[in-house]
């Protein structure tokens, strides 16, 4: 098998795609004839760079990516658009230096032409025009090919962190499987079905189209190890998986609980590295989100008592006073920075606390939903939102108002939906605890699943998850299969119940629709079926649902301190800037102070509300970053719309009110 072939085999596609998938990867030009006319030209230009050694290092962050396209149709479509880009570039420089090249060339023929052995008037400016826009042009076309390979590592980057997110939790998954009858094979197929196990599951893929390959699944999984870009994580977990399924059953159980526990603590060091780098974080967002707003009030200060200190700036579009410089990049920094530091923050929270919503498919459902789904929100917010927007411009607000307010009336109604959801989600998370804690409690006595749900669902009072546990404890009253029956029906109807107690608790994951849930019950149906004991299963998801909901509550209690420091600095920014607004550009102040000192030469030449305003624009800019930051510390991007929209609101409300604008 040649080494592009092995790359489509790991390409990462689910083992269900069978002999097509087989066909597909036996060499590189099989799969560019069955790509499109394109990717069959640029395979047929460019796969050949494909073979040379500066692109061994993609090669090989390649084998690390879950691409679809093998290496070589990649590396010609990377080839194809750095010739595109080239003639991009070229055309334009072409046209600027011919039409720059003669006047720049008589410019440095007057004042080097007698240093340089070659004068520069001696030069066809066509032939340097042409020679600029080539070299020009060469290297947009490098910095793209280079690019590609950048793309491939951060490719690689990002999946070797998803896998470091998900192995924990399949490892625990395959932890419960070990207890039952299956076999290594099956408990990766298992574990590779798992959409929730992210990268991990991937990975699984992989080693299973391998395995399929070379016909061994001790080889998928070795390749896997070989390539994967988890080095430190996935690789030795994958051999040594290997090694303890061939020794036997229990010493793979025996290492599985114990990969388990390592990774467990490893979690807990990452949580903790995590806090001390928010912590960081947080002071540095504070120190560099204060200056620009002291930066613009000081610069405003200063000249309108000694205009002289801040001249005005010659640009190609005209005269532009210097403090409109330094306002306009102070907005676009604060902006960038709210940005930054709210994706960091979302960073450092673990995944299964990032709750995601689905848009329903059709307007009807998403008109329905607008009330607890925050995505249905989003859409049905966004019209009036637009209607507001025009009709404060017909009404005389100004742009960065309309703006403004606009995004207000959008962002407020949305995060409040979200922060509704997200206390009814609280509420069953702490509800589901204790339900897996009856359940685990009733079956640890004897009682089958299915009896066990019934019981919870008659005598515990689980507040908002009721009709829920209600619905799961009907579906799998139809699990039970009649005595009667013969040996083939009994079969029939064993497997029957398991189809239904699979769509029970499926149905009943979606119902309660929270990370929690869906990260920790989708074990019991393949745990049970692989014939893991019931008791081990219920016992291992009640510590792990109980250890889950207290790093959760850990979690948000610790993210209080960030949402007051959010606040804080914009309430600062908001202060200060009144009290310039209200104690140095005054008319009357500046003309009493003129008259008593030299300080203030000109002072009919300062214009106090465009000098409010311009503040006003800069606390905005303050106010949308800071609720950034402690939206997202708080809950996620949804309480970050609510923040921000907020402070604006406010914002708007206080100047007014106050007189500052």
């Amino acid at each position: 098998m040649t080494d592009s072939s092995l790359g489509r085999a790991d390409a990462g596609e689910s083992p269900g795609r069978g002999r097509a998938l087989d066909a597909a990867e036996t060499d590189g030009f099989t799969r560019a004839a069955d790509a499109s006319v394109v990717d069959r030209v640029l395979y047929a230009l460019f796969a050949r760079h494909a073979s040379d050694r500066r692109h061994d290092a993609d090669r090989k962050r390649y084998r690390g990516t879950a691409l679809d396209t093998g290496f070589e149709t990649y590396l010609s479509r990377v080839y194809g658009l750095s010739w595109l880009v080239c003639l991009v570039v070229i055309l334009p420089t072409l046209l600027v230096a011919a039409s720059s090249a003669p006047s720049l060339l008589a410019a440095a023929d007057a004042r080097l032409g007698a240093r340089v052995p070659v004068p520069f008037g001696s030069l066809s400016a066509d032939r340097v025009a042409v020679v600029v826009a080539g070299v020009a042009g060469f290297l947009a076309k490098r910095a793209t090919v280079r690019l590609g390979g950048l793309h491939l590592r951060w490719l690689t980057v990002t999946r070797r962190t998803d896998i470091e997110r998900t192995l924990p939790p399949a490892v625990r998954y395959l932890e419960l499987l070990a207890a039952g009858s299956d076999g290594p094979r099956e408990m990766v197929a298992k574990a590779a079905a798992a959409d929730a196990y992210g990268a991990t599951a991937t990975s699984l893929r992989k080693a299973l189209n391998a395995a399929r390959l070379a016909g061994s699944l001790d080889e998928g999984l070795r390749r896997v190890a070989r390539d994967t870009p988890s080095r430190e994580l996935l690789a030795p977990f994958l051999l040594k998986f290997r090694k303890h399924a061939a020794t036997g059953d229990a010493a793979l159980a025996e290492y599985l609980r114990t990969e388990r526990r390592m990774l467990a603590h490893r979690q807990d060091r990452a949580r903790k590295r995590a806090r001390r780098f928010l912590e960081l974080l947080t002071e540095l967002f504070v120190v560099v989100l204060v200056l620009p707003a002291l930066l613009v009030i000081a610069a405003t200060a200063l000249t309108v008592v000694v205009p002289e200190l801040l001249p005005p700036v010659d640009t190609p579009v005209g005269v532009v006073p210097t403090r409109a410089v330094v306002l306009y990049g102070a907005v676009c920094f604060l902006v960038v920075i709210g940005l930054l530091g709210a994706v960091a923050v979302g960073t450092l929270r673990p995944p299964s606390q990032r709750a995601s919503y689905d848009l329903p498919a059709t307007p009807r459902a998403v008109v329905a939903s607008a009330g607890r789904n925050p995505a249905s929100a989003a859409v049905v917010s966004l019209p009036p939102a637009a209607l507001l927007a025009v009709a404060l411009a017909f009404a005389g607000y100004t742009l960065v108002n309309v703006g403004l307010l606009s995004y207000a009336a959008f962002a407020v109604p949305v995060g409040a939906v979200a922060g509704r959801r997200t206390r009814i989600d609280d509420a069953k998370d702490r509800e589901l605890a204790d339900f897996v804690h009856a359940v685990s409690g009733h079956v640890a006595q004897g009682r089958p699943f299915p009896a066990a749900v019934e019981a919870v669902a008659r005598d515990a009072d689980l507040g908002v998850l009721d009709d829920d546990v209600a619905d799961l404890a009907f579906a799998l009253r139809s699990t039970t299969a009649t005595g009667d029956a013969t040996r083939a029906e009994q079969a029939a109807a064993t497997t029957g119940s398991v189809d239904v107690r699979a769509a029970a608790i499926d149905r009943f994951v979606e119902r309660v629709g929270t990370p929690l849930a869906e990260g920790t019950l989708d074990l019991v149906t393949d745990a049970l079926d692989a014939g893991s004991d019931a008791d081990a299963v219920f016992e291992t998801l009640r510590i792990e649902v109980g250890r889950l909901y207290s790093e959760q509550r850990a979690l948000r209690s610790s993210m209080h301190p960030y949402v007051a420091v959010g606040w804080a600095a914009a309430a600062l920014v908001a202060g200060v800037v009144a009290v310039v607004n209200t104690q140095v550009i005054d008319t009357a102040r500046l003309a009493a102070l003129a008259g008593a000192t030299d300080l203030v030469a000109e002072p009919e030449t300062v214009l106090p509300e465009l000098e409010r305003f311009r503040l006003y624009v800069v606390t905005q800019a303050t106010m949308l970053a800071s609720g950034w930051f402690a939206g997202t510390a708080s809950r996620g991007r949804y309480q970050a719309l609510f923040h921000s929209g907020l402070l604006v609101a406010l914002c708007y409300a206080v100047f007014t009110a106050g007189g500052l604008l």
